[in-house]
């Protein structure tokens, strides 16, 4: 701890991050609530994670929250049963309880492995949230974090959405953290006498994200100066604003004219105006189309494979199927078909997921 006693200023600012956005203050008379809700940190030992159970932990000792831990061990590393081991019981040393310790099986299905471990990752952490009645999941992603998102998302060609990086609020999930940078989380630990483990994988020049962290990032920063993270991150608020007014707008119009039909399981379909959709501005058009597949059970369509469905509006050339993701595909009914042009189908474009 800080000589004589004294609150770490970075523990504090810590403290003020996690209090607002579980709204609670840090400072003042304890206030001891009657069944206080239970909210759960997503930890897997590392110094992040580990400096936000640490913090969470100040807010159990006040009984507004209770506050316990996830520890997923997704058995991609030998020993890594004993390093969730270890995790967990520094995680009840430092008061949290219950501790759960998941391990969890990677399903590959073409994303790579840190697709799947992400995956697999929100499923157990969902699972555990739902069986002990969490009202929230806090997870310790940083600034830095956040900057890496949006460096990622660029050259991925990827959409407000993807580029706006990651919310503070989503869900169930809250990150209080993406103010923070990832030395203050180190300093924490330290300032704390925790003990973080440090996976070898954040040094495997194999995965993109660590040649971005370690050789990208500190090239930007030598190359445009400091602040270049910062910069990032602002960057990605100021989209994440944009892309949830959109959204918005996109689901205001999707609820207005989709129609479902009355079959469910593989016979069920959505319907969308052409004349409607054709008037949207390509912006709301394409989350329109996106918001069919996903509520079909499949899932977001690449920019790409939106265009191709959207073609199908200019009534040229064929009138599908043109399949977007998930096994959903859209289709328009074509001219030379013969259907009434007043019917229900005509004039409109159809999806329908495949079994």
């Amino acid at each position: 701890m800080s000589p004589r006693g004294r609150l770490d200023p970075t523990v504090g600012k810590a403290r003020a991050m996690v209090g607002a956005l579980l709204g609670i203050k840090t400072t003042g008379k304890n206030l001891v609530v009657e069944n206080p809700p239970l909210i759960l940190v997503g930890c897997s030992g590392g110094p992040d994670s580990l400096a936000l159970a640490a913090v969470c932990a100040f807010f159990a000792t006040r009984g507004e929250v209770r506050v316990g831990a996830v520890v997923v061990d997704h058995q991609m590393q030998a020993g890594s049963a004993e390093v969730a081991q270890a995790t967990a019981h520094q995680l009840q040393e430092l008061g949290l309880d219950p501790v759960v310790v998941r391990t969890v099986d990677l399903k590959h299905d073409g994303g790579g492995p840190e697709a799947a471990a992400r995956a697999a990752r929100f499923g157990a952490l969902e699972a555990t949230a739902h069986e002990l009645g969490a009202s929230h999941i806090l997870l310790g992603h940083t600034l830095d974090d956040q900057a890496e998102s949006v460096l990622l998302g660029l050259a991925r060609g990827s959409g407000t959405r993807s580029l706006a990086g990651m919310r503070e609020r989503r869900g169930i999930y809250l990150r209080p953290f993406l103010g923070l940078r990832r030395d203050e989380t180190l300093a924490i630990c330290e300032a704390l006498a925790l003990k973080p483990w440090h996976d070898p994988a954040n040094q495997d020049r194999a995965y993109l994200r660590v040649r971005v962290r370690n050789a990208v990032i500190p090239f930007l920063h030598e190359e445009l100066g400091p602040g270049v993270a910062e910069s990032l991150a602002r960057s990605a608020t100021i989209l994440g604003y944009d892309a949830d007014f959109l959204d918005q707008l996109a689901e205001a119009e999707f609820a207005k004219l989709a129609e479902r039909s009355a079959e469910k399981g593989p016979d069920a379909h959505i319907t969308l105006p052409e004349d409607e959709l054709r008037a949207l501005a390509p912006a709301l058009r394409t989350r329109v189309l996106a918001l069919a597949a996903v509520e079909l059970g499949g899932v977001q369509p690449s920019l790409e494979r939106l265009g191709a469905a959207e073609n199908l509006l200019a009534r040229k050339g064929s009138a599908g199927p043109v399949q977007l993701a998930g096994k959903v595909s859209a289709w328009r009914i074509s001219r030379n078909q013969s259907v009434p042009h007043e019917g229900r189908s005509y004039g409109k474009l159809v999806l329908r997921r495949s079994t």
